[in-house]
């Protein structure tokens, strides 16, 4: 019998795949990621397996992959500081390719000769998934069941379901789409897909209201050391803890909220509203410290990295040579992003207030127009005309 290994979250689709690809001749070995994605007790962790195995898979992984998904997929990323599209700090795009290099390991072990996943055709995930896998053993059968099977709608995936007493909770009604990670939420579906309809509060998970959050700002400095945040207040964490400390300071104070019309990678639009507190955080902290130890030149390119940077995640190239080339000098970028930024939550924003690093390239002596001005502004004319020389007819 042919061996496949699935990306398995415990869902509906991907309960109902498990049987599906039995049907198809496969035997099934599941594979679950906890990502930080609120699968961290381990009475879900339990049940997750249980309805794995309930619904006939021969084997089922779990792997706690939270802190290699901070320091080798979050941290790399956050030192780009990319972002795609401006709002969406890529919560959901980083975590494929460490669940694509984990379906890839344990294919090996089990002598697999295919892996699967619960995509659909128009989504960006279908793409992450099998891009990664491609690139790690492109002799690996790819197998997308929602792009093949007989399937139409979630009710009809409901009555497999009970045909064949898999264990699915089909009492909830689930409006939205929904993908949880350390790094942040994607939300998706529902009244989402109305643009005209504003984001319902109860379609967010980790973030208060900003209109009923406190009516007094809170006040948090985060310390980082060649770009890693390494402290909050001066208390050292470890960095998957320190994400997870920032996401319930930011939700209390409703940071991290976007609301986003996105170009997805297939060429189609959707709607997403995203959560990410200590995402939009730690991305605010970074960007300002390297505004005060970069100069002009690096920070103006850097720029244009973060963007690239974000497109390549975004569309699942996390293992291609220019991501790693990117990486190699973002890396250099960060040899002197050493310092401490104190930062104001108040009712949905962060905003900076105060930067200190001993390799700033602030020069008060320089920028002041007090009495302590040493800046010659006689040189000023020379500059100006050598300047706009070449603009002269």
């Amino acid at each position: 019998m042919k061996k496949v290994i699935l990306a398995y979250s415990g869902g509906l689709d991907t309960s109902c795949i498990v049987r599906w690809l039995k049907e198809q001749g496969y035997e099934v070995i599941c594979f679950v990621a906890d990502l930080g994605q609120g699968l961290g007790q381990g009475e879900d962790l339990a049940a997750i397996e249980s309805r794995g195995l309930a619904a006939g898979a021969a084997k089922v992984y779990i792997k706690n992959l939270q802190d290699e998904f901070a320091e080798d997929f979050i941290l790399p990323a956050l030192k780009a500081n990319a972002i795609y599209e401006g709002k969406y700090l890529l919560a959901t795009a980083l975590g494929r390719p460490l669940i694509a290099k984990y379906l890839v390991q344990i294919a090996h072990k089990e002598k697999a000769g295919a892996v699967a996943h619960g995509c659909t055709g128009k989504g960006n995930d279908q793409v992450r998934f099998e891009v990664s896998v491609g690139i790690l053993d492109p002799e690996l059968e790819i197998l997308a069941p929602v792009r093949e099977w007989e399937f139409k709608s979630r009710e009809e995936e409901i009555e497999y379901a009970q045909q064949y007493n898999i264990p699915i909770d089909v009492t909830k009604k689930k409006p939205y789409s929904i993908d949880r990670n350390l790094w942040g939420i994607s939300i998706e579906a529902g009244v989402l897909e109305n643009l005209e309809q504003e984001p319902p509060e109860d379609a967010y998970l980790i973030t208060k209201s900003p209109t009923g959050t406190s009516t007094y700002p809170k006040y948090i400095e985060v310390y980082f050391e060649k770009g890693v945040p390494k402290k909050i207040d001066g208390k050292s964490y470890k960095l998957k803890t320190l994400i997870q400390h920032l996401n319930e300071i930011g939700g209390l104070f409703g940071v991290g909220r976007a609301d986003l019309v996105e170009n997805r990678l297939v060429g189609i639009k959707s709607r997403e509203i995203y959560e990410a507190p200590a995402a939009a955080i730690l991305y605010t902290a970074h960007k300002e410290l390297e505004s005060l130890v970069l100069d002009r030149e690096c920070s103006h390119f850097k720029e244009a990295v973060a963007l690239k940077y974000a497109e390549l995640v975004y569309y699942g190239l996390w293992n291609s040579p220019l991501k790693a080339a990117l990486d190699s000098f973002v890396q250099a970028t960060q040899k002197n992003v050493t310092g401490a930024v104190k930062l104001k939550l108040f009712k949905g924003a962060c905003v900076a207030v105060s930067r200190k690093s001993r390799h700033s390239l602030y020069k008060k002596e320089l920028s002041t127009y007090g009495k302590e001005d040493k800046f010659n502004q006689k040189l000023a004319e020379g500059f100006i005309r050598i300047w706009g020389m070449p603009y002269k007819r």
